[in-house]
């Protein structure tokens, strides 16, 4: 049902604003800065002449609001009509209003910018503009001279006023770019618009997934895969806001402003992932995005998601223009989600806001990165520049798949969790010589028939491999293979077989947890020696030096036998050994705490809530301080062997709180990421800058014969050779993955809450 003066209306108000632009074409030169008809460029003829030209496309945008407010009463009051409508709903005009009142703002905004250029030439024409000579902003003067010779080669200058004059210059380098200090002028008017106050709202969790599924979207296999993951799992999702409500005790919760940005299923990124979904491609990426989503959601936060370059342009108000302009306003969301490719994208489209509002972003990255790839100068002149990485962010902002190194932060997805009905019932129809092969894609399968061989010995081997009319010839005959099936036949595949074995690749993906979860004992290959860019294909180019020892290293050190069972393929014996003792052995479904819905719930809210990469930090005493003993915060904590933060010391505020620190030094050659985890710990990189001293040295009873200041991602640590010690001069390279030969590090540890290896005992 469409009410008849809805066209009417917007009609007479559109082409009457339409109109209005045309006759004032005299006055104003109006220049197509981008695909928007409405954007112009204002030039300033002359104070009197403009103001009046001013007070026209007021009023004609006053007359053009009241009729929209009009159009929204009576939008609202025909809602109900609507919904009785049936299918002819989905006929009415939606988005319309929204789409007007969008293009008033914009003229709004830009005949309040040229008001603003009229009040900024005149305040300039009052006096001559001098250049500051600032030391807290050195590039200042380099930058102005660099305007005068180029101001003309960018439209994004000519939006936001610039004229040629050092003035306008000044200004822009002031408000926009950031690289020359504020202005004193009396009559100076900011060329941006002005932050609007926000009241903070609580986040109320939510139950209901069905808003969500209508903003995932269609179009694409793969939104349609990630729809049905987030239905399948929203009894468990909601079930466990429960528990994770109880918990909090009605804790406040800000409810964020959130930008989920899937650059990897965008057409400018080539969204190699969607045409193979259903061709046995790789789900690891979908499934987790879909967790992203669904824990976001029922955490209560205000979403938006964009799986287009056009969707994120107008989510961020990004202006007109090729994409090097920066944004004209604050940035609209809280946090923005989205990996590398949308990382990418939004340096394209966001220019130099990027540089401002980067602390914003959280980077979700498969396989991690570590501190020396990530800063760019560094990774440059010390050999660890690659494709990814150099981005300069807080290692922190980088969200994986799994606990690879403390440096990053642990998101994870979840798996779905067994009542203890089920459980047994599992236990009860398993086939003790059943065994199912992980890998989907038959060239994972070559060079695999020797010890399939001696499996099929003792086993019936399944598979899963993707095929479209003939079987694949690298599947050997004696496997049952079932091609690709959706993921509840596979479901029941697992909970029948009494093995899961993985043959290499994949890595490091979200099946072996789901087939332990199903009662699965997992079988991997060890590699020896380790795979890392250093040495395999697969993982060069990515910004890391991790040393990959098994295909699912997650599995093997936090789960362990007798779920998981590595051993070295290529050894037959020990190969049939492990396959007699897993027919021995019983097992029960086992779906570690962190890889449930609550685990990630939890573990997303601390997230959401405490991890904050904007405010300035707390300055600290300078790293050549020492004090004395007596003095100092760092203690041996009582009935330990560690040091820790004294209790009756003042703690700097942070997260994870500095109650949590426990200090320890590495042995040679060993990084702070062992060094803790051999010490049931995990290395916690907020505490590097607390512990990045002499008294810290001091405290753990390190004889330096001298201190160096350096950039240097091992550092602080000492030199075993050399008997000198190194402290850390860049925050960005504070690193626990760092290690190197003859030197022991300084490692800041912390505790670790039961079942949730992201968070310490206090971080909830």
């Amino acid at each position: 049902f469409v009410v008849p003066g809805t066209i009417f209306v917007v009609g007479v108000g559109f082409f009457s604003f339409c109109f209005l632009m045309t006759s004032l074409g005299g006055q104003f030169s109006a220049k197509r800065l981008g695909d928007s008809p409405f954007t112009i460029r204002a030039e300033v003829m002359g104070g009197v002449e403009s103001r009046g030209i001013l007070r026209k496309i007021s009023d004609m945008l006053e007359v053009i609001m009241k009729r929209i407010d009009s159009l929204s009463r009576l939008d609202n009051a025909s809602d109900s009509v609507w919904k009785m409508g049936g299918d002819m709903y989905h006929d009415t005009p939606a988005g319309l209003v929204e789409r007007i009142q969008a293009i008033a703002q914009n003229v709004s905004n830009m005949a309040v910018r040229v008001e603003q250029i009229l009040q900024n030439s005149m305040a300039a024409g009052r006096g001559q503009c001098e250049v500051p000579r600032d030391p807290r902003y050195p590039d200042c003067p380099g930058k102005v001279d660099w305007m005068r010779a180029r101001w003309t080669s960018d439209p994004c200058y000519a939006f936001y006023g610039v004229d040629g004059s050092d003035c306008s210059f000044l200004i822009y380098l002031s408000e926009v770019e950031w690289f020359c200090p504020p202005l004193p002028w009396r009559n100076y008017t900011s060329i941006l618009p002005a932050r609007k106050s926000s009241t903070k709202r609580q986040a109320a969790f939510r139950a209901d997934v069905s808003a969500l599924l209508e903003q995932v979207g269609t179009g694409k296999e793969s939104l349609s895969f990630m729809k049905r993951r987030i239905r399948r799992l929203a009894a468990q999702w909601g079930m466990a806001a429960q528990q994770l409500d109880a918990k909090l005790h009605g804790r406040w919760r800000d409810e964020k402003k959130i930008l989920v940005h899937v650059g990897f299923l965008t057409e400018e990124s080539g969204d190699v992932f969607s045409p193979k979904v259903l061709k046995g491609g790789p789900l690891g990426e979908m499934v987790q995005w879909a967790d992203i989503l669904t824990a976001l959601y029922v955490l209560g936060h205000n979403l938006k998601i964009s799986i287009s370059v056009k969707e994120l342009q107008g989510f961020l108000g990004v202006p007109p223009g090729r994409g090097s302009c920066p944004l004209t306003g604050p940035l609209p969301f809280d946090l923005i989600y989205t990996d590398y490719h949308g990382l990418q994208q939004m340096k394209q489209h966001m220019g130099l806001s990027l540089k401002k509002y980067k602390c914003h972003i959280r980077v979700i990255d498969t396989f991690g990165t570590e501190p020396a790839y990530n800063h760019e100068e560094y990774a440059t002149m010390h050999g660890y520049r690659t494709n990814w990485g150099y981005w300069n962010l807080n290692c922190r902002q980088y969200m994986t798949m799994f606990p690879h190194t403390p440096d990053n932060s642990f998101m994870g997805f979840v798996s779905e969790e067994l009542n203890n009905t089920e459980k047994h019932r599992i236990q009860m129809n398993k086939v003790r010589n059943m065994a199912v092969v992980y890998g989907k894609e038959a060239s994972m399968w070559k060079g695999k028939e020797k010890f399939l061989q001696i499996l099929h010995r003792y086993m019936e081997i399944h598979g899963t491999v993707y095929y479209e009319t003939q079987r694949p010839p690298e599947v050997p005959a004696f496997v049952k293979n079932h091609g690709l099936l959706p993921q509840q036949e596979l479901q029941q595949l697992l909970r029948k077989a009494k093995l899961f074995i993985g043959i290499g690749f994949p890595y490091e993906g979200p099946a072996p947890l789901e087939a332990i979860a199903n009662g699965c004992v997992f079988l991997q290959p060890k590699f020896q020696p380790a795979h890392s860019s250093l040495n395999h294909e697969f993982f060069r180019g990515k910004p890391t030096s991790r040393e990959v020892s098994s295909q699912h290293p997650y599995a093997e050190q936090y789960i362990g036998r007798p779920h998981v069972m590595t051993v070295d393929f290529n050894n037959s014996e020990e190969f049939e050994a492990a396959v007699r003792e897993i027919m021995r052995t019983e097992v029960e479904p086992h779906l570690p705490y962190e890889y449930t819905c609550e685990g990630m719930l939890e573990r997303v809210h601390a997230y959401v809530q405490h991890q904050d990469f904007c405010s300035p930090e707390a300055p600290l005493p300078s790293v050549n301080s020492s004090r004395t003993l007596q003095g100092s915060p760092i203690v041996l904590l009582p009935n330990s062997t560690l040091l820790g933060w004294a209790s009756n010391a003042t703690a700097p505020p942070c997260w994870p709180p500095l109650s949590a620190l426990r200090l320890l030094l590495s042995t040679d050659g060993q990084s702070c990421v062992e060094a803790c985890r051999g010490a049931d710990l995990v290395c916690e990189p907020t505490f590097f800058r607390f512990v990045n001293n002499k008294d810290a040295l001091s405290r753990l009873e390190v004889q330096c014969e001298a201190v160096e200041v350096e950039t240097n991602h091992i550092f602080p640590a000492f030199s075993v050779l050399r008997r000198e010690c190194g402290l850390q001069k860049d925050p960005l390279l504070f690193s626990c993955a760092g290690h190197r030969p003859k030197y022991r590090r300084m490692c800041p540890c912390r505790d670790v809450r039961p079942g949730q290896v992201a968070l310490c005992r206090d971080c909830l």
